[in-house]
Order: structure tokens, then C-alpha cells, then sequence
């Protein structure tokens, strides 16, 4: 399933300031990761934002906005936004920090050595 660039490219844009941002393929698409925390993605042509569930309900009310139902029911805290909620530069913006500013609420993540591949793993040193 392929995702839309341009939209991705906007959103990188947004993000390239902001510390310790990647990006991993996940849903058929693109997640941007903040922390270890997925914080929007792009799945075909939609935004996929993380809002938390303090928000959820209001962000359902807001234009253009539907559940995250993409494993066929709804994921509380996540809204899908269409492409003509994020036509203009700001309508993006509002999503992006609204995503950013909940998974700065998280606490980081720390990496799981385990699930790294043994080849980007830095050797032990021998105790001797």
C-alpha cells in the first residue's frame, strides 16, 4: 500500500526541527516517530494523527476527521484526517502539533536492545 509523498514531505518539513523525530513504515504506510511514540503517519492519502484520548471525542467533532479504523474497528486516540482537512499549510500544522504536544506527554521510550538486529548493536566490552 503505497502513501502520499507530497504529503510526507510537508509533514518533514514540519518535523526536521524538532528533535529526535524517525520515521518507520507501519499500516501500509509512514509513522513519524517522537521518542519511541508513533505520532502521525500516513496511511494512502490521510493523515493519521495521535491525539490521546482526552481528546478523542472532540477531535471526531472537527471537520474532516474520522476514527483510525484501520484494523476494522475504531483505535481510541487516533483520528484519520482527510485530504481536504490538510489542504492549507496551517490545517496541517494544528495536526502536527497536536500530535506532538500529546506524545511529548509520554514519557520516552528506551530502545529495546533485544529487538535491535545484532548488526547495529555496539559489541560489549570484555571485563578483564
Amino acid at each position: 500500500m503505497a502513501y502520499d509523498e507530497g504529503l510526507a514531505e510537508r509533514v518533514r518539513g514540519l518535523l526536521q526541527e524538532r528533535g529526535r523525530v524517525s520515521e518507520k513504515r507501519m499500516f501500509g504506510g509512514l509513522a513519524f516517530m517522537m521518542n519511541g511514540h508513533m505520532t502521525v503517519g500516513i496511511v494512502k492519502d490521510e493523515l493519521m494523527v495521535r491525539v490521546g484520548s482526552d481528546t478523542y471525542a472532540q477531535s471526531l467533532r472537527e471537520p474532516h476527521v474520522r476514527a483510525m479504523d484501520f484494523t476494522g474497528r475504531p483505535m481510541k486516540g487516533f483520528v484519520f484526517v482527510s485530504p481536504s482537512g490538510l489542504e492549507s499549510d496551517s490545517d496541517l500544522q494544528r495536526w502536527v502539533d497536536r500530535a506532538l504536544a500529546y506524545a511529548a506527554s509520554l514519557p520516552a521510550k528506551v530502545p529495546d536492545l533485544a529487538a535491535t538486529p545484532p548488526a547495529r548493536r555496539k559489541p560489549r566490552r570484555s571485563q578483564g
